[in-house]
Formats: C-alpha cells, sequence, structure tokens
C-alpha cells in the first residue's frame, strides 16, 4: 500500500489535521460534552455539481445551512469545492496540512482523490463510534458500502450508500410492442424480433445505440462479456473480453443489429446529445438509461408524441441467463473525521451522521419547512414541487446537506410524482433481479496510466483499443472470430502487466471490489 501514498504525503501529512481543531483538545472536549451547546465543527463538501452551491457567495450564511444548524443544533464552517476541481483542490489541502475536522470524499477510503491519507494516518478509524452511536447507520448501509470505506479491515468512512448498485434499466416504448402484437421480450433472441417487428413499423432507431456502447451495452451485459470489468480465470485476474466466447456472441448480436438496420449505420459516433434527441423525439423503440430517468423520458417522449408509452422492462437475457448492465460502485460519497478531533466531539459527530437517517431529519432534506415548502395532513406530504432550474438546485442542494443517506433515488419526493411509483418499482423489482458484477480496484491500478489505451477511461466503458476492435467487427472491417488474436494483442501491448498486478492485488486483497452478478 505504501506505494499508493503520494510523495508529497511523506513530507507535509506530519502536520496534517491541525487545521479545524482550534484550541486545546481538552477545551475542546468539553465543548463538545455539553449537548445543550451547538456542536462546532468544520467540513469539505463536494458541490457535486450543483449550481445553487456553486453560485453561493457565502453558503455558511445560505438560508438551507442555517436552518439545518438550527434543527442539528451545530455550528458548522462548510467549505464547498466544487465537482471539476476537485481532485486537484483535494490534492492542494493534504498538501497544505488545512485539513477540517470532517472531510468528505467523492468515492471510498482509498480513491486517489485521497491521497493515501487513510494510510498515512489523517484519519481515524470509526468502529467502535459507529457501533456505540450510529444504529440506524450500521442497519442501514449495505455491507459493500461498508468495504469500500475501511482500510485493513477496519472502518474510516461513513458513506453516502447506493442500496441498489443495478441502476441502469432497459427502456422499451409500449404503444410500438402493443402495434407489434408480441409479448415483453425476454432473451436476447426475443429483443431481436421486437426490434425487427419494430423496423417493420418504421420506427428509425429499434435499438438506440451510441459511440463506446455507454448506455448501450445491452448485449455485453447480456454475455458477460462488459470490457471494463474484470473476473478469475485460469489462477489469474483478467478483463472480462479474455473470454473470447463470450465477447464473440455478443459481437455476433450487435453484428446483427448493424446489418439488418437495427441500430443507426453511424452509431460510432453518435454521442451523448444526439443520443438524447433521438430518443425524445420518439424515433428510438429500445434504449438503455438510469431507472431514475423514467418520469423524464415519459414527459419528452410524449411531448413529440402524445400516444406515447414508455416503461422499463426487464433486460435481455443470455444463454446463461445473464441479464442487465454493470453494477455501479456502493459508495456515492464518504465522510472522514480528523485524526485530532477529541473523542467527545467525534462522538457528536458520529451521532449527527445518525440523526440525518431519522423521518424528522429526511422530512427537511427532501421536502424543507413546513407551511413555506410542504403541508402535512393525516400524515400525507403535500409538497411544492419546483417548476424551474432554479428551482431545482436550490432543491438539490437542500438534499446536499444530507451527508449520510441512501443516494440511490429520494424515495420520499419520488413517491409523490405522478408515476413515481413505476421507478421505484422498477429499482425494488425490475433491477433487484438484475445486474452485472465483477472484479473493481480502488484505487485503479497503477499499470493502467503506464498503458492508456488499455485502461477504462470511465468507469463503464471498455479500454480504446477493445472498442476500436470491437467497432470494426460489427461494421464487417475484421472477423469476430480473430477475437482471441485482440487479447494476444492486449496482452503484448502491456496487458500482461494489468494481469500481473490485478492478480497480485486479488490475491493479497488490496483494495478490492469484488460484486457478484444478480440473476434468477
Amino acid at each position: 500500500m505504501k506505494k499508493w501514498v503520494s510523495l508529497i504525503l511523506a513530507s507535509t501529512l506530519l502536520t496534517a489535521g491541525l487545521a479545524g481543531c482550534g484550541g486545546s483538545k481538552k477545551e475542546e472536549a468539553a465543548d463538545a460534552s455539553d449537548e445543550s451547546k451547538p456542536l462546532k465543527f468544520s467540513i469539505s463538501l463536494t458541490t457535486s455539481g450543483n449550481a445553487y452551491a456553486e453560485s453561493s457567495k457565502d453558503v455558511n450564511s445560505d438560508k438551507w445551512v442555517k436552518e439545518f444548524e438550527k434543527r442539528a443544533n451545530v455550528d458548522v464552517d462548510m467549505r464547498m469545492i466544487p465537482l471539476k476541481d476537485f481532485d486537484s483542490k483535494m490534492a492542494v489541502m493534504y498538501a497544505g496540512g488545512d485539513i477540517p475536522d470532517v472531510v468528505q470524499n467523492v468515492g471510498g477510503a482509498t480513491d486517489k482523490s485521497m491521497s493515501g491519507s487513510i494510510e498515512a494516518g489523517v484519519f481515524m478509524p470509526l468502529d467502535d463510534l459507529l457501533n456505540e452511536y450510529a444504529p440506524n447507520i450500521m442497519k442501514a448501509v449495505p455491507k459493500e458500502a461498508w468495504a469500500e470505506v475501511s482500510y485493513k479491515g477496519k472502518i474510516y468512512g461513513v458513506p453516502t450508500w447506493i442500496s441498489n448498485p443495478s441502476r441502469r434499466a432497459t427502456y422499451i416504448r409500449t404503444d410500438l410492442l402493443e402495434k407489434t402484437g408480441l409479448p415483453v421480450p425476454k432473451t436476447m433472441d426475443d429483443y431481436l424480433n421486437v426490434m425487427r417487428a419494430f423496423k417493420k413499423l418504421g420506427v428509425p432507431a429499434p435499438y438506440q445505440a451510441r459511440e463506446n456502447f455507454k448506455y448501450a451495452d445491452i448485449g455485453f451485459g447480456a454475455y458477460d462479456a462488459l470490457g471494463y470489468q474484470f473476473m478469475e480465470k485460469d489462477g489469474e485476474v483478467v478483463p472480462k473480453f479474455f473470454n473470447a466466447e463470450n465477447m464473440e456472441k455478443a459481437l455476433t448480436v450487435y453484428k446483427t443489429m448493424y446489418d439488418e438496420g437495427l441500430i443507426q449505420k453511424d452509431f460510432a459516433t453518435i454521442q451523448a446529445p444526439q443520443y438524447s434527441e433521438n430518443i425524445e423525439a420518439g424515433n428510438a423503440g429500445i434504449w438503455t438509461a438510469n431507472a431514475a430517468s423514467l418520469l423524464d423520458f415519459r414527459t419528452k417522449v410524449q411531448a413529440s408524441v402524445p400516444d406515447a408509452k414508455v416503461d422499463i422492462i426487464s433486460s435481455p437475457e443470455g444463454d446463461s441467463g445473464m441479464k442487465g448492465y454493470g453494477l455501479y460502485s456502493s459508495v456515492n460519497t464518504s465522510l472522514y473525521i480528523n485524526s485530532k478531533v477529541s473523542k467527545e466531539k467525534a462522538i457528536r459527530i458520529i451521532k449527527l451522521f445518525d440523526w440525518m437517517q431519522t423521518p424528522e431529519a429526511t422530512k427537511f432534506f427532501s421536502f424543507g419547512i413546513e407551511g413555506e415548502n410542504y403541508t402535512e395532513k393525516d400524515g400525507k406530504i403535500e409538497y411544492k414541487f419546483p417548476t424551474d432550474k432554479a428551482g431545482n438546485d436550490e432543491q438539490g442542494f437542500r438534499s446536499l446537506l444530507r451527508w449520510v443517506g441512501d443516494a440511490t433515488i429520494n424515495r420520499e419526493r419520488t413517491e409523490l410524482l405522478p408515476g413515481g411509483m413505476d421507478v421505484l418499482k422498477a429499482l425494488d423489482e425490475t433491477l433487484a433481479d438484475e445486474g452485472i458484477g465483477g472484479i473493481g480496484f480502488v484505487p485503479e491500478l497503477e499499470s493502467f496510466s503506464k498503458n492508456p489505451d488499455l485502461a477504462s477511461k470511465r468507469p463503464d466503458q471498455a479500454p480504446k483499443l477493445i472498442i476500436d476492435h470491437m467497432v470494426k467487427m460489427i461494421y464487417g472491417k475484421e472477423p469476430i472470430s480473430n477475437w482471441p488474436k485482440v487479447i494476444d494483442e492486449y496482452k503484448q501491448k502491456g496487458g500482461n502487466d494489468i494481469v500481473k498486478e490485478a492478480t497480485e492485488r486479488f490475491k493479497n486483497n488490496e483494495g478490492i471490489l469484488n460484486q457478484s452478478s444478480r440473476h434468477k
């Protein structure tokens, strides 16, 4: 693990953590012990790209921050870090030693943005505090999330977790399906037949594909051939595209779709804006997207095609029963307590995190102030949903103040929306039975930086070398049967080093995330 700690830390973290701990530890402990007094502490937070947060001139004077402080009995010094500058600003913070009482990270305990701070002892282990003072958190957080915020068997972070890491879903125009007379497709062959029927109806894109197969990997999931995931094979940990048989099955599906006009001829250059425009214009029959976008798709597609029906259905099954898309990380953000903080203060901070799981806190973060943003009668909430971007940004900022909780979706608000229960049903039922797991690495493999064309630029995207060959094969410029040669090329260009490091990390259980696939 030593090699993961940045060189800067070697000379600067000796004094890290002194900031934010003003006064003697004895005075701090005395103040924190009196729970009638507001808990004073400092915290650094990501803006998560929220415009309301990033445009605030003095976030600590903000209305919602003040209301939060009153309800939680705290006096907090919030330091907001813009998401686009997060990694660089975090590095500067660690290098300068100006580390607040609590630090929020995007990701887990050993992500690169943490700069090796956990290994260097900057933050305290939290197992005992959590077990004694955070019953709500200990009950709610899935074990996979605890693994991502732990180091050498000890918990260092308190996560905002993802209770259902299977978040991507398969969408279908149900109105078009009804016109075909076909049943809801289940297998990959069923899906291809539905796409063919959609083409006969004149649908421009029976399946909406996209460059780099991002949000378009419907075939690779079904055959357990997602190019950005790793697996065990013959005593080694290798990328899943090392399974040539599965890759060839998946590529054959895409080539069939291409040859028969079930995806656009220019699919390899379709970027995000065109992908969205095609769907919203009613030109797509089936597509892949996050389940939380269901209501948005319904609104936008119906604006173009008033009679359109948009639903989420089970993803296609491959011949081994696999279905779905790559599972997300179980951690969205996580919080770490400075090791210089007194025990008494740390206890109050942990209690605050646990309070965030209570019904009282949930209602505030979700709906705001009673009488101003919502009313409640006989247990039923009437909420004034924002109607413009500024209002949505403000609502989002209020939600950001809940630093610990389930980030899968805001269930409380969603269930009040027309069709909101359809979204929750998709998450709780359809997606609960699908999703492809694999072996991941946090921090990422060092050999990736030495071989950029062999590394995934995004955590949900195959390496460039692999994508290039996939596209050529689908376009018919290279035979699919050549896939073993692609594996050999990968190995020769640096892949052997990647496999060696991945295998060593796995055997030593160093920063390993191992998610199991979900399927019946």
